[in-house]
């Protein structure tokens, strides 16, 4: 409404600047007919179309009040367009007016002074005339000024009217509008009121009834893990008091040792009992001897020999003495030193060791080696393996045994070696001895079957007379079948006859099977 105001403003103003403009060259340039007169029929141009102007104006505000909102927008936008095109034809005009009030002025100077006479002679005769025209002129623009200013205050009037009237209709239809979307509002909240609380309910049952069934869950694997967590813990007690006791008896056991080891006499004995076990493991019983005297009548005795037969049956045999030592507070102390990086003391102990190790090889040597009852050499048995380590790492130590007292030093791995030898030994020798006996065999089982060939071949032959004296009795049993081929048989009237019985049919096919298999 206020563009279209401001519309009409501008072309009450246009009217009246082209009428201010027409004075003003009227005042001007009076004098010349030729520009008056385009001056004039600029402005009725200028009229007429601003009576076009005005009739599309009639025209777009007729169809915007039949139009809806959508309309209403274009209008305003053709309004707009309209006083553009009218704010743009009066500038030209403008433009127009000033090149034109420009040109004149240049030829009134330039003709000025040839006009002044002329202008003076018909001043009088057209100055009536002028007057006249002029006054006809005024009073036709001011009468087309107050029909234009009448009808666009009309039009404004209308399009006013028409503005408000489509207000009222459209603050109508949005107060319904507003009214039914509250309606609908409140319809769509209580819709979402009440199923929010039956949702609610839902939930809440739902949510009831997983809690309880959780709490029962829960409650029995709570029950069931703490009963699982308390047979554990029993059984783990159960298991540590087992683990306790059997610590116990370890304890025990390693005082039983510690005490087995402090005492000599002991520490003696658990060496020759694992020795024994050593001798157990490989070989027989009949294989080796426990405490036996290597030299005839002598009280000493050795604590294991193992027996190697001779090598005729008539010859006695040969004992390989094997005796056990254990200087453990020897090697103890050698040990601590060691550890405690004592060059001194790890030197007398290892002398000392080397000292206890060298006299039981003599008293070995001395007392049990006796050829030719006993083998040229002994076993010293030792029966760890750091001790038989530590001997072993004396350089030359060894050997020295070996050669001065002919006596060999083992620890448990060595030994089973060797008795693993003399296991394998002894086999090879049980073979050896049994061989005579296998070959006796071979020349009985040979003389056997020379007179199964013998039987074998008196049997053939005995075969062959029984064939040939079938395939006789064949010949003759098909002549008498030629002969008699012409002679009715009687096969009912046989037995009678003859005085004989019938034959049974199953003998027949079994003598028949029996002579096919002789053959």
């Amino acid at each position: 409404m206020n563009e279209t105001l401001i519309a009409g403003i501008v072309v009450a103003g246009a009217v009246i600047a082209a009428a201010l403009l027409l004075t003003f060259f009227r005042r001007k340039g009076g004098t010349d007919p030729a520009a008056f007169n385009e001056l004039k029929a600029k402005l009725e141009h200028l009229d007429g179309t601003l009576k076009g102007q005005g009739g599309q104006l009639t025209a777009i505000l007729n169809a915007q009040s039949q139009a809806s909102g959508e309309l209403t927008r274009t209008l305003n936008e053709r309004l707009t367009q309209g006083v553009e095109s009218i704010q743009a034809s009066v500038r030209a005009i403008g433009e127009k007016l000033d090149k034109d009030v420009a040109a004149m002025e240049k030829s009134a100077v330039e003709g000025r002074e040839a006009l002044r006479t002329l202008v003076e002679q018909k001043l009088d005769a057209s100055t009536t005339k002028h007057t006249d025209a002029a006054t006809a002129l005024r009073t036709e623009l001011t009468e087309n000024f107050n029909k234009t200013s009448n009808l666009i205050s009309q039009t404004l009037r209308q399009m006013s009217s028409d503005q408000q009237q489509r207000l009222n209709e459209f603050s109508e239809r949005i107060k319904a509008l507003t009214e039914q979307s509250a309606e609908g509002q409140e319809k769509l909240r209580q819709t979402v009121e009440t199923r929010l609380e039956v949702l609610r309910k839902d939930n809440s049952e739902k949510l009831e009834e997983m809690r309880k069934t959780v709490d029962e869950k829960l409650q029995s694997t709570l029950e069931k893990r703490l009963g699982e967590s308390f047979n554990t813990v029993s059984e783990q007690l159960k298991h540590v008091h087992e683990g306790l006791g059997e610590m116990q008896k370890l304890a025990t056991g390693v005082g039983d040792l510690k005490r087995v080891l402090t005492n000599v006499k002991t520490r003696g004995t658990w060496a020759e009992i694992q020795l024994g076990m050593l001798l157990d493991d490989y070989l027989t019983t009949d294989q080796f001897v426990v405490n036996a005297a290597m030299t005839p009548n002598s009280s000493e005795r050795v604590e294991f020999a193992v027996r190697f037969p001779a090598r005729d049956l008539d010859g006695a045999d040969i004992y390989l003495p094997i005796d056990s030592k254990f200087p453990r507070e020897d090697y103890e102390r050698l040990v601590i030193a060691a550890e405690a990086a004592d060059l001194v003391a790890v030197e007398a102990a290892a002398a000392a060791l080397e000292s206890s190790i060298r006299n039981s090889a003599k008293t070995i040597s001395d007392k049990y080696i006796n050829p030719p009852h006993t083998t040229d050499f002994a076993i010293l048995f030792l029966p760890t393996e750091g001790l038989f380590a530590e001997v072993l790492r004396r350089p030359g130590f060894l050997d020295k045994l070996q050669r001065d007292y002919r006596v060999t030093v083992a620890g448990p791995t060595t030994l089973s070696s060797l008795l693993s030898a003399f296991q394998m030994g002894f086999r090879s020798l049980a073979i050896q001895q049994r061989s005579s006996d296998v070959w006796k065999v071979l020349g009985a089982v040979r003389t056997e079957f020379g007179k199964h060939g013998a039987v074998l071949d008196k049997l053939k032959s005995q075969l062959n007379a029984a064939s040939n004296s079938v395939d006789a009795l064949g010949t003759r049993t098909r002549a008498m079948n030629r002969q008699l081929k012409d002679v009715e048989a009687l096969p009912l009237e046989t037995e009678a006859l003859l005085n004989i019985a019938a034959p049974d049919t199953d003998d027949e096919s079994a003598d028949v099977e029996d002579t096919e298999a002789v053959k």
